[in-house]
């Protein structure tokens, strides 16, 4: 089954007969669990409405390269920051010319190089244009520059041609996307990963927590699994579904999640912890609910077990990566704990009002003892494959 839970995707759709197959490819796409945002070029529309795909995505069809509506009317860099991967089915043969030899004429062909995310092409035309030198010289190119290509396959064509040069199917080509984010960088690896808040009684009712939305830590579970990693996710209290292939254990305090953790830290290779686990807790906990009586009351609040420190420091401790939420000075807070707790590698970002946490963007600091790595801001999916595939190089050199 094709699995592509919360991935967001740019279907550009150029001119060619095969921009019909199009719609059915979005149907999968949505079919998957991507959220699609269709490119429609000028000759695309020539073949289907901009109204079909709209209808089929939910969402507005972007055509135009400066658009007034966009902030700063630049929707091409919006774009490009808000995908996870750009494929465009059909590509044709001008627009395979185009995008190799780096022109941005247009909204499709600029966004593909104004993204980091992967591009990928399905190639759709004529079966003697596919085999003409020049098409075959911008392959090439294209691949040079990392660009994937899914097809052509072979078969009848429109033009009554028999050969090469027909868009794939909807079903393969959606099956390709999903595969774009299987990397296998960590196939058959154990990891255990934290995440959200805790939350610690005061009450039958009341409780101390913090703001922490969990989706941090999420998304790294989720891009842990498409890596091939065997993931456990020890969650705090959220209201996130939990992704798919990974095995959760619901906790609420700070004490059931050390008690979760230290039961399977000693059989995992990586550990991972992204909760935001609540540093103290009240001495006492009521047994009924305190009444409003008093203008003031005092809460005696104790330390909480150390879960990072008490993995790091386990005899054959798992690789352990930590995360450290700052406020101020945030290399030099990170690059403490890190050397404090005897982590191999701690990922750093900033929080307060309007950063970090409850929103869907981030960007993180990574740090281990002898290197430094900025992971620039971004949706924290896109952010938490990104995390992942730094872990996987270092986790394998230090193996």
């Amino acid at each position: 089954m094709i699995n592509l839970s919360n991935k967001q995707i740019i279907l550009g759709v150029s001119g060619s007969i095969a921009a019909y197959k199009s719609a059915e490819l979005l149907r999968r796409l949505k079919e998957a669990g991507a959220n699609v945002r269709v490119v429609l070029t000028t000759g695309g529309a020539e073949f289907v409405t901009a109204l079909t795909f709209q209808a089929l995505s939910g969402n507005p069809v972007h055509s135009e390269l400066l658009d007034t509506k966009a902030e700063a009317a630049m929707g091409h860099i919006e774009l490009a920051r808000w995908a996870d991967c750009v494929i465009v089915a059909p590509a044709s043969a001008n627009f395979i010319a185009r995008l190799a030899q780096g022109e941005t004429g247009d909204l499709l062909s600029t966004l593909c190089l104004a993204t980091a995310a992967p591009v990928a092409i399905a190639p759709a035309m004529n079966q003697q244009m596919w085999a003409n030198a020049a098409t075959q010289k911008n392959i090439r190119l294209l691949d040079e520059n990392g660009v994937l290509q899914f097809g052509p396959g072979e078969g009848n064509q429109a033009c009554g041609d028999i050969g090469p040069g027909r868009m794939l199917e909807a079903e393969q080509i959606a099956q390709l996307t999903a595969d774009i984010f299987h990397t296998g960088s960590l196939a058959g690896r154990t990891l255990l990963i934290t995440a959200g808040p805790t939350q610690e009684a005061i009450d039958p009712v009341r409780f101390l927590s913090n703001r922490s939305s969990g989706k941090m830590g999420y998304a790294i579970a989720q891009a842990a699994a498409e890596a091939g990693a065997i993931v456990t996710l020890v969650s705090g209290p959220t209201a996130l579904n939990t992704p798919p292939h990974v095995d959760r254990i619901n906790v609420r305090s700070a004490q059931q999640m050390h008690d979760a953790v230290m039961q399977h830290a000693d059989k995992c290779d990586i550990f991972i912890s992204t909760a935001a686990v609540a540093d103290y807790r009240p001495v006492h906990t009521a047994d009924q609910k305190i009444k409003k009586t008093q203008n003031t009351i005092t809460l005696e609040l104790q330390k909480n077990p150390d879960i990072l420190t008490d993995v790091a420091h386990l005899e054959n401790a798992p690789f352990t990566v930590g995360f450290a939420a700052e406020t101020e000075n945030l290399e030099q807070h990170a690059r403490e704990k890190l050397q404090r707790k005897k982590l191999n590698m701690i990922a750093a970002n900033l929080v307060g009002e309007g950063l970090a946490f409850e929103n869907d963007e981030n960007a993180l600091l990574v740090l281990t003892a002898n290197t430094k790595q900025q992971l620039t801001l971004t949706s924290k999916f896109a952010l938490g494959r990104e995390l992942i595939e730094v872990i996987a190089r270092h986790y394998q050199a230090a193996s």
